[in-house]
């Protein structure tokens, strides 16, 4: 019997979606700077590997990520293209705690890149509704498919950061209207989706990952209303990520393992920095 790994659908899903979006939506991407951000994300990825001598090469979680940086990063300069793909993969191998690392890779390489020059920035995407509830069911859908261990962190994020959203048109006397499309843009889906609900840099409990999401939901709201950011969510998630070990300590629980595409049966999945 086998299992399929969660991290493939997730690549389909972000591949289409770039595909897509430069085909017929016209995203600013461009086609130099992808190849590079891959190319990069997976020579880092291959030499971490081979330095700490951690067996086979395995390019699904740098594509996660090297994917995820073609659809939110923009920069004027090659040479930050390649430092954050750089500071992305490298963050899962130096900045560990306890067998796990503490940023989510493509979230801390773009927070890093955004506090050391003005010449990068985060582009959300103007997707339009059809292309963002479509996005929105493939995503959810691979959710469900891979029936993954850490959705509850998703759906607990969905539900804090949209009521503290709503809430705020409500509480002002807004149109809800303002809401809706605050949270119609593709930033935010890449967020929910593939960064927060890395189960590699999640705590390891259930209570634990809806207290986490809570967390990032309300810091999120004070980088957006009361510092006025408009790289909330990534700063947030960055600065929250902080508290998972002190979370992980409290709440004891069983730390998640990437279960590779293999009988179940003849072996059980080798620990990897990966």
């Amino acid at each position: 019997m086998k299992k399929l790994d969660p991290r493939i659908y997730q690549i389909a899903i972000l591949s289409c979606l770039l595909i897509y979006g430069v085909i017929e939506l016209d995203f600013e991407v461009n086609l130099v700077q992808s190849l590079l951000i891959l190319s990069s994300v997976l020579t880092t990825q291959f030499l971490f590997t081979r330095f700490l001598n951690l067996g086979r090469f395995d390019p699904k979680s740098p594509l996660i990520s090297g994917l995820s940086l073609c659809l939110l990063l923009r920069a004027d300069s090659l040479i930050l293209i390649i430092l954050c793909a750089a500071i992305t993969i490298g963050s899962k191998f130096i900045l560990r705690w306890y067998g796990k690392h503490i940023f989510n890779p493509t979230n801390i390489g773009i927070v890093v890149l955004l506090l050391l020059s003005d010449n990068a920035w985060v582009s959300p995407g103007q997707w339009g509704s059809a292309a963002f509830m479509g996005f929105l069911i493939a995503c959810i859908g691979g959710l469900v498919v891979n029936r993954a261990s850490r959705s509850d962190v998703t759906y607990a994020f969905m539900f804090f950061y949209t009521a503290l959203i709503f809430g705020r048109a409500i509480w002002l006397g807004d149109s809800l209207l303002i809401p809706f499309h605050q949270i119609q843009n593709g930033a935010l889906l890449i967020f929910t989706f593939f960064m927060i609900s890395d189960p590699k840099t999640t705590p390891d409990t259930r209570i634990g990952r809806i207290f986490f999401a809570l967390i990032v939901s309300l810091v999120s709201y004070c980088f957006q209303f009361v510092l006025f950011n408009t790289n909330s969510l990534f700063y947030a998630l960055a600065l929250s990520s902080l508290a998972v070990p002190v979370i992980d300590m409290l709440l004891k629980g069983q730390k998640y393992e990437w279960k590779k595409v293999q009988k179940i049966e003849l072996m059980k999945p080798k620990e990897a920095l990966t």
